[in-house]
């Protein structure tokens, strides 16, 4: 009989791929995983190994702009749940987040097993309620769970970060090596300034680096402006997967705490982290690859997960200057050849 086992993770692309050692392990002991994403982790959900299917939904209580909760919607992803047959359920979620409103739902789906970390009384919402600290990197928060649910990664995984192989043709000429520069974030708070982001294209092509800087369709603007006459802009121009090729190419990654980070992590690029402490580094920096963490992590704005930074100034990551950047690449990557 096959088993099959849904993980849900309703987040951005960077909490999907941080969900990766845990899906893996679930891949581990299971016939087929199908992962429930939400619309901007969907791609991500189908980058990552072990996943056999993808479901999407825009969860209400996860989104940043959330819909409202309707009776029509809600049934619609407990009908389509209901048709998988799940044998099992593992739930997601990062510490701010409560797993029950989606474990009434798959309950009502039928789902006879539903595993999660959960701080409150879950009554008959769960089978097995997981807890555990919540400072400690995203990726082994996750593994815990799937380990309290009686999963583990098999042996010869070592438990980064990790994408489907091989990855598509990169939209870069081989000429020689490059740094990506990512110039834009989810949330405004945790974005490097786009003046510096330019200056940083400078100075790193002064440094014999080429300079390739990345975006999605809706920062072409953006990436044009950072590029300059200097820099590569492949703004709009790159799949997730096929960003993913570009990142696996180049010597370093400039990013700040957004999904390219950990999608560079993923394919085993050293990052430079321009992280703003409005989340805990503990929790969200690069997992599993080389990394220099730039960023005043003591800043007024330390913990308070603002999605728009509350100082004038941003100063937590204003403070870093373009030199700052080209020394973290060169302690990183050394020279250009």
């Amino acid at each position: 009989m096959t088993r099959t086992v849904l993980v849900a993770r309703l987040d951005n692309a960077g909490d999907v791929l941080l969900a990766g050692p845990a899906v893996r392990a679930v891949a581990a002991g299971a016939d087929e995983v199908v992962l429930l994403a939400g619309p901007h982790g969907a791609d991500a959900a189908g980058l990552l190994p072990g996943v056999t299917r993808v479901l999407t939904w825009r969860c209400p209580w996860i989104v940043a702009e959330p819909p409202p909760v309707t009776l029509e919607d809600t049934r619609r992803l407990v009908d389509t749940i209901a048709e998988q047959a799940m044998d099992e359920a593992l739930i997601l979620t990062s510490f701010h987040q409560s797993p029950l409103p989606l474990a009434l739902l798959l309950r009502l789906a039928g789902v006879p097993r539903i595993a999660a970390i959960s701080s409150d009384y879950p009554g008959s919402l769960l089978d097995v309620r997981h807890q555990s600290t919540d400072d400690q990197p995203e990726p082994e928060r996750a593994l815990s769970l799937a380990r309290a649910a009686g999963y583990d990664l098999p042996d010869g995984d070592d438990g980064r970060l990790a994408v489907r192989r091989p990855l598509p043709p990169s939209p870069l000429e081989p000429d020689g090596p490059y740094v990506v520069l990512h110039p834009g974030a989810s949330v405004p708070a945790r974005a490097w300034p786009a003046e510096r982001c330019a200056a940083a294209v400078d100075a790193l092509s002064d440094a014999g680096w080429r300079v390739a800087v990345t975006g999605g369709p809706s920062e072409r603007t953006l990436t044009r402006q950072v590029a300059g006459r200097r820099g590569i802009d492949l703004g709009g121009a790159t799949t997730l997967a096929k960003m993913a090729a570009v990142l696996a190419g180049a010597a370093a990654v400039v990013v700040g705490n957004t999904g390219p980070a950990h999608l560079a992590a993923a394919v085993g690029t050293p990052v430079v982290s321009l992280f703003a402490p409005v989340v805990p580094a503990i929790r969200w920096a690069p997992y599993g690859v080389e990394h220099v963490l730039l960023g005043d992590q003591d800043a007024a704005c330390a913990g308070t997960r603002a999605r728009v930074c509350p100082v004038p100034g941003h100063p937590c990551l204003s403070s870093v200057t373009a030199q700052d950047v080209v020394a973290a690449v060169g302690k990183l990557a050394g020279d250009p050849a």
